[in-house]
């Protein structure tokens, strides 16, 4: 059975002031909290057993899901009381991840194919898969190029608009193998500018996974009213 990270401790200083009294991923669409949607994103393909890292506001969420069984799910929480990064938060569970897993930004609001990435993932055989979308945004995503067999080739995080080189970004959602969590390093790690980058350097092999399904960032209040419109 695959396992999930969502990512929930960011402080959501962009959605002020919803998120003075709301932790980023509890704002809602469609009536329910984004975290939610993404709960019910992998109990929908077979994922139950799900962690998730808390900082701004931990009781919202803990109060709200409680141990996940009423939404058909398992969860663990962790608590930092410093950011820990997006790689830097799977730290607490190095042995719960003992499988292919899924990691998903909490921000991130989509109807990916979870079993369908990870179908590819499999197939592909690399330690990484990195979903993808395109954006009219570039200098301000993590960028990807990829060969002819959908192997990455580089990851450059937020690069200068005169180097950008591609419109397909990182979506933030994630199939990983655990040897991934080797290269998560102590203090503040990042996956797109830490252990993505050590993995090219160090020849692991990674594969992008294009998303056709919606997706959307919803981390500012602009973004966030458009998947209301949208979602």
């Amino acid at each position: 059975m695959t396992k999930a990270m969502i990512l929930a401790a960011g402080l959501g200083t962009r959605l002020r002031p919803l998120t003075d009294h709301l932790p980023k991923p509890m704002v809602t669409v469609q009536d329910k909290p984004v975290l939610q949607h993404s709960i019910e994103l992998c109990r929908q393909h077979g994922i139950n057993q799900i962690a998730i890292n808390l900082s701004h506001l931990p009781d919202v969420i803990t109060d709200y899901f409680g141990d996940g069984s009423s939404f058909g799910v398992q969860l663990q929480f962790s608590m930092e009381t410093e950011l820990q990064g997006t790689a830097g938060a799977l730290r607490p569970f190095l042995s719960f991840f003992d499988q292919t897993f899924v990691v998903i930004y909490g921000d991130v609001l989509s109807h990916t194919d979870l079993s369908r990435m990870l179908a590819f993932h499999q197939e592909k055989g690399g330690v990484a898969t990195i979903g993808l979308y395109r954006v009219p945004n570039p200098q301000e995503c993590g960028l990807v190029d990829l060969d002819s067999e959908g192997r990455v080739t580089r990851f450059v995080e937020k690069p200068p608009i005169d180097e950008v080189f591609t419109d397909l970004a990182n979506a933030g959602i994630y199939v990983l193998e655990p040897e991934v969590l080797d290269f998560v390093g102590s203090g503040f790690s990042d996956f797109g500018k830490d252990v993505f980058p050590a993995l090219l350097e160090q020849a692991r092999e990674m594969y992008g996974y294009p998303i056709s399904e919606y997706l959307i960032d919803i981390g500012s209040l602009e973004k966030l009213e458009q998947a209301r419109r949208q979602f």
